[in-house]
């Protein structure tokens, strides 16, 4: 005999208590979005969602992105009763050290959750990369009869969210490439931390995404079940856009004293007003956490649910297979995340002394691999000319047709991002995004967020140093290339010519646990003779005795002919290529050590940017040669000059530390 399901209204109450005596618990969080919520989540999880609780990374499953990060309690809450690996104890344990329900969702962390959240907008803007990748898989590998890859990504967005410039970015792209499958839903509950919204927001919303390209639909009554459930439903009928459901929700809805105040978002209800809100809801006080019998049966009955999904899908792969043998198995290795066998020889050789700028090199380089890497996409931020990354002949991504490998994200850098991170996430492909170096400053937590979650999201920054000249200061990076030094888990790769820039595209594409970022020059430079060493992060161009001279990038040339000017004078000086502090951090210290010797304690690095962080390899006794200020609008070799990234001041910064070492 089946067990009792409990009615929808009866598992809505679970789900608001839950939240409600978590963050009583943990005494932090944030009650009032899950409480307002509940109703429109459990609706989703329960009847609109293709999802299989038991095998949460199956690949034909719809992908939920809770963009409202602060509302983690909704999601674990919607997750541990749909049957998810997330046992009550873990709900217990809301923000705690080690528990399986950080404060905010973590990819990861917890089964079930996609991608993680929290920064506002973060989340609409991964989710758009989700739809958008779903749709260029789907151009690739559906054949008429067999739409295997057929899934939507839905996701949940707050006030919040829609402050943020970034959401802006991303809905006016989602909404010109038409993604079809992209469906929101937007919490308008018109409460902010600060209060009400109307302090700071008061556009119309339905009217602005409609002017982006959404259809959208509103549920006045955010807990009319059925008005939810008629929305959704319209929703997942493909009109040719992406779709916002506008619900008009209560933060803290139920709490006497708090519904509908800036006093139910970001703090516990506090004991007295837990009781009185559960005297509301009918639902005993005690015991906290409390999950009826006929709620706890849902668990099982979703796990059958998909089950079946699965088994369906499994189902058309087989047929699809059977007609298509060869597109089956190049979906299920890009799904696997394995790059085609022997990618690697296809990389184009360079010849030495020929002058390339590394944008151009490793422009070459990325289109050598797509040829043999179909998974490998780009994007830029109106910037594709200028970067370098446009796939020749690989087609462009438009409004309802996705079988392009080029996507023009228009001047939006945080979107792309954010966007480029759902791709990686949603798996399948491998996208690369690009722009200048200093508009980096537009995606910093977007980076930080793809390192958070070990994304293989490769961002390739041009115009790396003053050497792109005459577009000054403002388009000059100076502290960049510390910034992204200083965030764990990204891979910073500066290469000093064609060499090592196609050694850094060879590490980018080959990483699997988190994101590198390529840094490319504007001018060109000389193509250096020898193996380029870039997966060591650094390693000895010439030998010396005397002092080492330590350079990225362009300031490799540099170093090289400082080391002429020294031996002139009978100083007999090493230089040292380091493309990447991080791949050389993570060598062993035999390595290190032969590589700049303890002995060796005359070092120069010379960097044309913010001379930061370099004392961890010149130490105590050596100097940086770098610019410890904003740049100058001049040619770019002039430029360099003026700001005195020369043979001349290497050399004599090399002679001060020697003095100084012999001393």
């Amino acid at each position: 005999m089946a067990p009792t399901l409990a009615p929808p209204e009866r598992c809505i109450t679970t789900v608001r208590t839950l939240a409600i005596d978590a963050v009583q618990k943990a005494n932090s969080g944030h009650p009032g979005a899950p409480m307002g919520l509940a109703p429109v989540g459990w609706t989703l999880f329960t009847r609109h969602l293709r999802h299989s609780p038991a095998n949460p990374g199956w690949p034909g499953r719809d992908r939920f992105v809770l963009s409202a990060g602060h509302a983690s309690m909704l999601l674990y809450a919607l997750l541990h009763l749909t049957g998810y690996d997330l046992p009550l104890e873990e709900i217990r344990r809301f923000r705690q050290l080690g528990s399986a329900t950080p404060g905010h969702p973590e990819r990861g962390d917890t089964p079930g959750v996609e991608i993680t959240t929290g920064p506002l907008g973060q989340g609409l803007a991964n989710a758009a990369g989700f739809a958008l990748a779903e749709r260029m898989l789907a151009a690739r590998f559906n054949r008429p009869g067999h739409e295997v890859v057929d899934h939507r990504t839905w996701f949940i967005c707050s006030d919040g969210d829609l402050m943020e410039g970034i959401s802006h970015e991303a809905a006016s792209l989602a909404g010109f490439l038409r993604l079809e499958r992209l469906v929101g839903i937007y919490d308008d509950n018109r409460v902010s931390l600060d209060g009400p919204t109307s302090l700071s927001f008061g556009e119309d919303v339905p009217a602005r995404f409609e002017a982006y390209g959404w259809r959208v639909l509103r549920v006045p009554d955010g807990n009319d079940l059925g008005a939810i459930d008629a929305a959704l439903t319209r929703a997942e009928r493909p009109d040719g856009r992406p779709t916002l459901v506008v619900c008009r929700t209560h933060i803290g809805y139920g709490s006497p004293n708090k519904q509908d105040t800036a006093a139910a978002h970001g703090a516990p209800l506090g004991e007295d007003e837990v009781a009185a809100t559960k005297r509301a809801y009918g639902w005993p006080e005690h015991p906290p956490f409390l999950v009826p019998d006929d709620v706890a049966a849902w668990a099982g009955e979703m796990a059958e649910r998909g089950r079946r999904h699965e088994e369906a899908w499994r189902e058309r792969m087989e047929a699809y297979a059977a007609e298509h043998p060869g597109e089956a198995e190049e979906l299920a290795r890009v799904t696997a995340g394995e790059l085609p066998e022997g990618w690697e020889a296809a990389l184009p050789r360079f010849a030495p002394g020929e002058s390339l700028a590394t944008r151009a090199s490793a422009g070459k380089v990325l289109n050598a691999l797509a040829a043999v890497v179909p998974e490998l996409v780009q994007g830029a931020a109106d910037l594709s000319t200028s970067t370098s990354t446009n796939l020749a002949d690989q087609g462009v991504v438009a409004p309802g047709d996705y079988a392009g490998r080029n996507v023009y994200f228009g001047v939006r850098e945080h979107a792309m991002g954010a966007m480029t991170n759902g791709m990686a996430a949603h798996g399948g492909l491998r996208p690369v995004c690009a722009t200048f170096f200093t508009f980096s400053d537009y995606m910093k937590n977007t980076i930080r967020l793809a390192a958070l979650m070990r994304l293989p999201s490769i961002f390739v920054f041009t115009h790396d140093s003053v050497g792109l000249g005459e577009d000054g200061p403002t388009h000059q990076p100076i502290e960049h290339l510390a910034a992204l030094r200083a965030m764990p888990g990204l891979v910073t790769i500066r290469p000093a010519d064609a060499r090592e820039a196609a050694a850094a595209c060879v590490v980018a594409l080959g990483r699997t646990d988190g994101p590198t970022a390529l840094v490319l020059s504007r001018q060109g430079l000389p193509t250096l003779d020898g193996p380029a060493d870039v997966e060591r992060g650094g390693y000895v161009l010439a030998d010396g005795d005397d002092a080492a001279l330590i350079a990225t990038g362009s300031e490799v040339a540099v170093a090289l002919a400082a080391r002429d000017l020294l031996a002139a004078d009978g100083v007999s000086a090493r230089v040292v290529s380091m493309p990447s502090f991080e791949l050389f951090r993570m060598q062993d210290g035999a390595y290190r050590d032969a590589v700049l010797p303890p002995e060796l304690a005359a070092r120069v690095a010379v960097e044309a940017g913010s001379t930061f962080g370099w004392a961890e390899w010149t130490g105590c006794h050596g100097e940086a040669v770098g610019i410890d200020r904003f740049g100058v609008s001049a040619p770019g070799a002039e430029a360099l000059r003026h700001l005195g990234i020369t043979p001349e001041a290497v050399a004599a910064a090399a002679s001060r530390a020697l003095t100084t070492v012999r001393a």
